[in-house]
């Protein structure tokens, strides 16, 4: 048990996840964080101090295994930032594999439901009652990118799910909000300075701007009282091809 508030980071062993769990970590949270790979959370957790789960999101048994031991261990969950995810390879809408639909679907969406649905039964169970669910949306929720049909369904429906938790969290003191980011600089947007493929079917180069603007963002809005929320908040790079005609 802790007398800190506990926050769980799915997806936490890489990239914008790793740089939100250093950042609440600092801001005085005690962290949870899970990944797919055990020697990666196990390392993490050795090294930064984190307790560390061992958790597929797209299973939803496994995602019930890691509640019930945070539970255990922790006591309570007051924030979870919702960021596990997954890119699917480029591919023209008329040849996407149903298998890569299928696997999209699982991680982005159905992870991110299997997780909230668990943070919410523990938060309205609780005592003191409550917390913050922060959904990780994308650009992607609201425009696509070419040959990206799938990835851009399943953050697009993000936006769906966080106004309904939004919504019925309500009557039990349950916050939830979103961030979308656009091109933080991560493994995962490492390839887009030599060109990424834009609607009039050209490549070219796009911006892209550190992480840690991202954490900073997370931070403030898992630091608000749960009587005040950022139901969404867009952080990107500035000249990235994504408002007007780019």
């Amino acid at each position: 048990m802790t007398d800190k508030k506990v926050a769980l980071v799915t997806g936490g062993t890489a990239g914008i996840g790793l740089g939100v769990a250093k950042g609440l970590m600092r801001a005085g949270w005690q962290v949870v964080i899970c990944g797919r790979r055990e020697a990666l959370v196990r390392q993490l957790s050795a090294e930064m101090g984190f307790a560390g789960h061992v958790c597929d999101v797209a299973d939803p048994s496994s995602v019930e295994e890691m509640f019930a031991h945070i539970a255990d261990h922790q006591g309570r969950i007051d924030l979870v930032f919702n960021n596990a995810g997954r890119f699917a390879p480029a591919a023209n809408f008329g040849d996407l594999d149903i298998e890569t639909w299928r696997e999209m679907i699982d991680t982005n969406l159905n992870g991110a439901f299997y997780v909230a649905r668990a943070a919410f039964r523990m938060m309205r169970g609780q005592t003191p009652q409550g917390g913050r669910i922060i959904n990780n949306g994308s650009i992607s929720a609201h425009v696509p990118r070419p040959q990206a049909a799938s990835y851009t369904t399943s953050k697009h429906a993000i936006t769906g799910l966080t106004k309904s938790i939004s919504l019925d969290g309500r009557a039990f003191n349950i916050a939830c909000g979103q961030i979308d980011i656009g091109n933080a600089a991560t493994d995962m947007t490492s390839n887009m300075g030599s060109g990424s493929l834009q609607a009039d079917g050209s490549m070219r180069p796009e911006p892209t701007f550190d992480v840690a603007h991202v954490v900073d963002a997370v931070c403030y809005m898992a630091g608000l009282p749960l009587s005040a929320n950022v139901q969404c908040m867009t952080v990107m790079a500035t000249t990235m091809p994504y408002i007007g005609r780019g």
